[in-house]
């Protein structure tokens, strides 16, 4: 399949194909499949492209690419490229927490610090940046956003969202996304179906957090949505750093499910208040769990 980046999403499209078990002709969004792979959108549409060439997705005939049956017949290739490349992200994210990496550093720098080649260091560096734990410094280099590492501060980012996120929901603006909701409620669904015990944490926090902004994006409140998607880049590296209860995570992903279904039932202020009691019970874990 060569070595491009487009071409290594293939082997994730044809994961994502089976484990969303889609049938032939169901159309694959090209915005939806870039923000899961934490891509742009280019490099996806050169994979839709490759897969259309070795006849493994149709063009649809809305535009874009469909499912064929010879991508359901195809077992995605070994990964070991990948789960290597999310074991030494990983280790980038836990030597950032422990304080063992500066706030400014150079490529050179990781290159000596982690056995890593150039191509994979520039993958995982776009990744970080599209997180937003990272940006690059002019001319040279790498810097580093402060995250949160006090457990106080990480208890505290919890009541913050407890007064934000269900005024959104009871914004006057508020605007239903019920395409995006049910995206993330598919993806709700095959965690709590027992995705959850095999993802990696990035996943479960990105799956999460991506139904709590798609709730602020409703709102229709600006201030809201940045406040929430700034929280949750600080937010991402200590998750990554506390071990993953995936029961817990599994509750979790059915309280999302519940609430998702409250919002397409229009029951908005069921809702909030169901989101109210969601963030409660989350604050209360995290208290307990509050020393990494």
């Amino acid at each position: 399949m060569g070595n491009t980046l487009a071409s290594r999403l293939i082997p994730d499209i044809l994961t994502y194909i089976a484990s969303h078990q889609l049938a032939v002709g169901t159309r694959l969004p090209e915005r939806a499949l870039a923000e899961r792979l934490r891509v742009s959108r280019s490099p996806v549409r050169s994979a839709l492209q490759q897969m259309a060439d070795q006849a493994l997705l149709d063009r649809h005939p809305e535009g874009g690419f469909a499912v064929a049956a010879a991508a359901l017949a195809t077992t995605p290739p070994a990964r070991e490229e990948v789960s290597a490349s999310e074991r030494l992200y990983l280790a980038i994210a836990q030597d950032r927490i422990d304080g063992e990496l500066p706030l400014r550093i150079s490529e050179n720098e990781l290159l000596r610090r982690y056995p890593i080649t150039r191509g994979q260091l520039a993958d995982i560096l776009r990744r970080i940046v599209q997180e937003g734990w990272a940006e690059r410094l002019p001319g040279y280099g790498w810097s580093f956003v402060e995250g949160l590492t006090s457990p106080d501060a990480y208890v505290q980012s919890y009541s913050f969202r407890l007064l934000i996120e269900p005024a959104g929901i009871r914004e006057p603006g508020f605007a239903l996304d019920a395409d995006a909701l049910r995206r993330c409620r598919d993806e709700q669904a095959l965690l709590v179906e027992g995705r959850v015990f095999e993802a990696s944490p990035a996943e479960i926090f990105d799956a999460n957090t991506r139904l709590h902004e798609t709730i602020a994006r409703c709102s229709g409140n600006a201030f809201i949505l940045d406040a929430l998607r700034r929280l949750n880049r600080l937010r991402r590296l200590i998750e990554y750093r506390k071990s993953v209860d995936r029961r817990q995570a599994q509750r979790r992903c059915q309280e999302h499910l519940q609430l998702i279904d409250l919002l397409l039932e229009d029951r908005r202020e069921e809702a909030a208040a169901f989101l109210t009691l969601h963030l409660n019970n989350a604050v209360q874990e995290k208290r307990d769990i509050a020393e990494p």
